[in-house]
Order: structure tokens, then C-alpha cells, then sequence
């Protein structure tokens, strides 16, 4: 009969299988009982696997690059600040403006900064 470690405990003496656990070293006291408990509850997921494209779905082709327009009556200036068709406005296509973003930013520190020098300057800027 092969020799028990554990004599009075049966259930110690069967090997357990092992179940692979990472922990981080040099942690502080405490942290890697914590990181353990925290994979138990939530094993982490297998290795990661490579994933290829699907290579049997059709590509959607935009047709050939010299092919006529889809839209013969909308200039090419359509959406642009310039030229004729619908400003970017119209379209939807929000601006940017430096001097509104600057006054905004200047709004922002004025407000931080309680300075009364700032807030006049803003205020002045606005009116």
C-alpha cells in the first residue's frame, strides 16, 4: 500500500488537478490571495485564437473608378464653404471657428480663475 501523507484526512491524500492560475510577483501582502480569489470567481478566458477573414464573402465593389456620376445634377463644391450648391451649414457639416473656440476656452478660465480682468475681457469679446 503506498505511504499517505495525510493519515486521519482521506480527502488530502488524492491529488487535486492543478489548475493554472497567474499571479503577478511582488505584490503587496495580501494582493495575490485577493488576485487568486478574483480568478476563481471569474476564470480567466482561453489563449487567444487568430481570426481570419472570411475570405467566401462576396466584397462589395463601388465600380470602376471612370464610371459615371450617380449624382449629374449635385456640384462637386456641394457641402464645401465655396462655390455653388449648399454651404456646409445646410449639410450638416458642423464649422469650426478658432475664434469661437478661443472665446470658449477663455469662458472656461474665467470661470475657474475668478479673475475679474478675464471675465471683462470675455465679456467684452461676447457683446
Amino acid at each position: 500500500m503506498a505511504e499517505q501523507a495525510y493519515g486521519n484526512r482521506t480527502d488530502l491524500n488524492t491529488p487535486k488537478a492543478k489548475v493554472a492560475r497567474a499571479v503577478a510577483r511582488n505584490q503587496t501582502y495580501g494582493k495575490a490571495k485577493e488576485q487568486l480569489d478574483s480568478q476563481r470567481a471569474v476564470p480567466m478566458g482561453g489563449a487567444p485564437t487568430e481570426v481570419r477573414a472570411n475570405s467566401s464573402a462576396p466584397r462589395r465593389s463601388s465600380g470602376p473608378f471612370d464610371r459615371p456620376t450617380e449624382r449629374p445634377n449635385e456640384p462637386i463644391t456641394e457641402g464645401a464653404p465655396f462655390g455653388p450648391g449648399m454651404g456646409p451649414a445646410a449639410a450638416g457639416i458642423p464649422m469650426y471657428n478658432p475664434q469661437i473656440a478661443a472665446v470658449e476656452e477663455l469662458k472656461l478660465f474665467a470661470q475657474l480663475d475668478q479673475n475679474s480682468d478675464l471675465a471683462d475681457l470675455v465679456s467684452r469679446w461676447m457683446s
